[in-house]
C-alpha cells in the first residue's frame, strides 16, 4: 500500500486507559512521521457493555492529548450489514459454516476433555451437518453462530519487533465470526473494517498477539492485502503487575481532572517502551516525537509506569507554561470541585489566581495540588493544622505578637512583599527576637499551616483585607482553644 493509514480502535466500555493512550499516540506518531493517515473507529458491538457516555470519554481524552484523527469516528455499530456481507461470502465459499451448539453442551464437552487432561479446541460437531440435520435444529428453537473454517498447517506472520513468527493451526480453533444476535466478533469486524479502510499498519498491545494468527487466515481467506503488524509491550506498574489504580490512576481523564498538562503527558507516554536514541534528554516537543519516532526503537519489554517521573516531568512543563494557560486549569478545577461556581467567576478572581499560580509554580507537581495542598488560596475559613496550632499558635506571648502584627500591617499602603517583611523585621529588631519568632506564629495565622511558600510573597498574594481578617480569626481562636482531634477519632 502506497499510503500509509494507521489506526486506533478502542472499545466504549469506559473510560481511555494509559495503555491505550499510548497505543493511539505510537499510532498517530508513525502516521504522521511517514505522512500518512490516522484512523479512528469505535469497536461498539458489544450491545451490554458500550456507551455514548464512554464514547465522549474516549473522544474527550484523545482531543486533550492532540491526538487528532484524520478519518473518522467510524462506528462498528453503523456498519452490521457490511460485516454480514461478508460473513455470507465466506458461508458460500465454504469456509465457515453454522454452528447450533448451545453455551451449555459446549461447557459439558470442554470439561469432559479437560477432565483427560488434553486441551479443548472446538470439536467441530456441528462441520458436516446435513441440511435436514439444521432444519430439525432450527424447528426446536436453537440458533446458530458462525463459525470460521481453520485450515492445516501454519500461519506466519511479521511482527515488525519480534520478526517471524508462527502458529501451529492446530492450536487454534474454529472461531465465531458471527454471533446468534446477528453482532459480528472483535477478529472478524477487525479485519473486515482494517481491510476495507485499506489499514497499511496495525499498531497495538502485545495481548493481541494471540488474535494476529485468526485474523491473518481471514485476510487469506478474503484475499485482501496483509498489513504489517507491531505488537507493542504493555505497561505495568513498578510491581511488574499489570497497571491498576494502586500504581495510579489508569484513566487518561483522571490526569486531565488533576492539572496535568497534555503536553507533558504526551511526552511521558511516548517515552514508555520507545528509545528516542537520546538517553539523556527526556522532555521532547511533539514535533521531536514524530521526527524521531520509528517502531524499530519501540523495545519489546514491558514498559514501567513511574508516577514519580510524570510527576516530575509535569512539574518541568508546569514551569514553562504561561500563567494564564495554567489559570485556566485551576479554574476548571475549582469549578469542578465546588470551590466556586462558573457564574460568580470575575476577572478580579482570575487576577488573583495568577497571582497564586506565579508564586506556587515552582513547588507543585500539577495543578490541583494548589487546592489540596494550599487550600488557604481558595477560601475564607481556613483550617488549622492541630499539629501547627498547638506547637506554634498556643506558645505565651504568641496572641500579643500576632496583636502588634494586625496593628502594624494594617498601617501599611503599599502591601507588598518587600515592603512586608521590612516592617517585620523592624517589629522583630525592636522586640528583641529573631524575625523566626513573628514569622512562624504569622504564617500558621494567615495559612494554617507550618510550610509554605515565603511568607512575605503569601501575604501579598493575600491581601491586605484578607490578611487581617485571618490574623484577628487566630487570635480569637487562640483565646477560645483549638479543638485538637484525638488519633482515634473519625
Amino acid at each position: 500500500m502506497a499510503e500509509v493509514r494507521t489506526r486506533f480502535a478502542p472499545s466504549p466500555t469506559g473510560f481511555l486507559h494509559l495503555g491505550g493512550a499510548r497505543t493511539a499516540l505510537f499510532n498517530w506518531a508513525f502516521a504522521r512521521k511517514e505522512g500518512g493517515k490516522f484512523i479512528l473507529r469505535i469497536e461498539d458491538t458489544d450491545v451490554a457493555r458500550s456507551t455514548e457516555e464512554a464514547v465522549e470519554v474516549i473522544l474527550d481524552s484523545l482531543r486533550w492529548l492532540g491526538l487528532h484523527w484524520d478519518e473518522g469516528p467510524y462506528f462498528q455499530s453503523q456498519r452490521l450489514e457490511i460485516y454480514r456481507k461478508y460473513a455470507l461470502l465466506l458461508w458460500e465459499k465454504g469456509l465457515a459454516y453454522e454452528c447450533f451448539c448451545t453455551p451449555e453442551e459446549l461447557k459439558e464437552r470442554r470439561q469432559e476433555t479437560m477432565a483427560q487432561g488434553e486441551s479443548w479446541r472446538y470439536d467441530r460437531k456441528c462441520w458436516n451437518l446435513k441440511e435436514e440435520e439444521k432444519e430439525k435444529l432450527k424447528k426446536e428453537g436453537r440458533k446458530s453462530i458462525l463459525r470460521f473454517y481453520i485450515p492445516p498447517g501454519e500461519t506466519t506472520f511479521i511482527d515488525m519487533l519480534r520478526g517471524e513468527v508462527h502458529f501451529h493451526n492446530e492450536e487454534l480453533d474454529d472461531f465465531v465470526i458471527m454471533k446468534s444476535d446477528g453482532m459480528p466478533t472483535y477478529n472478524f469486524a477487525c479485519v473486515v473494517d482494517d481491510a476495507l479502510m485499506k489499514i497499511s499498519h496495525i499498531i497495538r498491545g502485545d495481548d493481541h498477539i494471540s488474535n494476529t494468527p485468526r485474523q491473518v487466515l481471514l485476510y487469506q481467506a478474503f484475499n485482501f492485502p496483509i498489513p504489517q503488524f507491531a505488537h507493542i509491550p504493555m505497561i505495568l506498574g513498578k510491581d511488574k503487575t499489570r497497571l491498576s489504580k494502586r500504581h495510579g490512576s489508569p484513566s487518561v481523564t483522571y490526569y486531565r481532572d488533576q492539572g496535568y498538562l497534555p503536553d507533558a503527558l504526551f511526552n511521558y507516554l511516548a517515552r514508555l517502551s520507545w528509545a528516542s536514541g537520546e538517553e539523556e534528554k527526556e522532555i521532547f516537543s511533539r514535533e521531536e516525537i514524530v521526527e524521531r519516532f520509528s517502531i524499530e526503537n519501540v523495545t519489546k519489554h514491558a514498559a514501567v509506569f513511574d508516577l514519580d517521573k510524570l510527576n516530575w516531568m509535569n512539574s518541568v512543563y508546569i514551569r514553562q507554561a504561561d500563567n494564564k494557560y495554567l489559570c485556566s486549569i485551576l479554574e476548571e478545577i475549582l469549578v469542578r470541585r465546588g470551590r466556586i461556581k462558573p457564574e460568580e467567576i470575575t476577572p478580579s478572581h482570575r487576577e488573583y489566581w495568577e497571582k497564586v499560580i506565579a508564586l506556587m509554580k515552582e513547588r507543585i507537581k500539577y495543578v490541583a495540588q494548589l487546592e489540596e495542598e494550599a487550600s488557604y488560596f481558595f477560601t475564607e475559613e481556613i483550617e488549622f493544622d492541630p499539629v501547627a496550632f498547638e506547637e506554634v499558635l498556643r506558645r505565651e506571648g504568641v496572641e500579643e505578637i500576632l496583636k502588634e502584627c494586625e496593628e502594624v500591617l494594617s498601617r501599611i499602603e503599599d502591601f507588598r512583599a518587600p515592603v512586608l517583611e521590612e516592617a517585620v523585621r523592624e517589629m522583630a529588631k525592636k522586640r528583641g527576637v529573631k524575625a523566626a519568632q513573628i514569622i512562624h506564629p504569622l504564617r500558621v495565622a494567615v495559612s494554617g499551616k507550618k510550610v509554605g511558600p515565603g511568607l512575605f510573597e503569601l501575604l501579598e498574594v493575600l491581601g491586605k483585607e484578607r490578611v487581617i481578617g485571618r490574623i484577628q480569626r487566630a487570635r480569637q481562636q487562640i483565646k477560645e482553644g483549638y479543638p485538637l482531634r484525638d488519633s482515634g477519632d473519625e
